[in-house]
């Protein structure tokens, strides 16, 4: 008698998949990006980030201070090309932040 394999899946593939399927896969890559600005800045720094969303291909980052806004946007390229190693180069093409 010949056993049948369990498939096993992490669970982070069965999400991907899930939000592949229902469109808000980028919704998903969105809360990535936020949990890698949260590990790359200091904690007082990550408060002040109010949101993150991808609409057509570009990353909208809401954040409340005027200072952290202005040293995003002095290095918009550095955080861009970032974004593009972790996640793909073909998710992205702008970043605005506001």
């Amino acid at each position: 008698m010949k056993k049948n394999k369990k498939r096993e899946y992490q669970s982070s593939e069965l999400v991907k998949s899930f939000a592949r399927i229902y469109g808000f896969e980028d919704k998903l890559i969105a809360f990535g990006i936020k949990d890698f600005l949260e590990e790359y800045l200091d904690e007082s720094l990550f408060r002040e980030i109010r949101s993150v969303n991808i609409e057509d291909q570009t990353i909208i980052i809401k954040i409340n201070s005027p200072v952290l806004k202005h040293d995003f946007q002095m290095r918009k390229s550095f955080y861009l090309k970032k974004f593009k190693d972790k996640f793909g180069a073909d998710k992205f093409n702008d970043l605005q932040i506001s």
